[in-house]
């Protein structure tokens, strides 16, 4: 396999994660979104009559947003795991930044 084909490959790897990762996004807040306006009262004129409107029934939703929330936070770090590299390169700046600015220092009284 030569380097272009790989670096290819790696490429479609990646843009197929984010598609996914775009279509997670979109379902959870059509879903949510939908739970949220039943919750709500907004969506009542279209529930059958045998649907139960207790508010117990209701509290899973709060529970619902906030799991599928957190799995769509791991599933963030996940697909944008290569985006964290700039802030290891921003620290390692940083770091020079200020060592630099140390010696200039001591330079400066010498």
């Amino acid at each position: 396999m030569t380097d272009r084909n790989f670096a290819r490959e790696a490429a479609e790897k990646r843009v197929k994660e984010l598609k996914g990762y775009y279509r997670h996004i979109a379902i959870f807040v059509v879903v949510n979104g939908i739970l949220v306006l039943l919750k709500w009262g907004v969506l009542n004129s279209f529930l059958p009559e045998a649907f139960p409107k207790e508010a117990y029934f209701y509290d899973w939703i709060n529970a619902n947003i906030l799991i599928w929330g957190v799995i769509l936070l791991v599933h963030t770090i996940i697909v944008l795991r290569h985006k964290f590299s700039f802030f290891k390169k921003w620290e390692e700046r940083q770091i020079q930044k200020y060592i630099d600015e140390d010696r200039d220092h001591v330079d400066k009284y010498k």
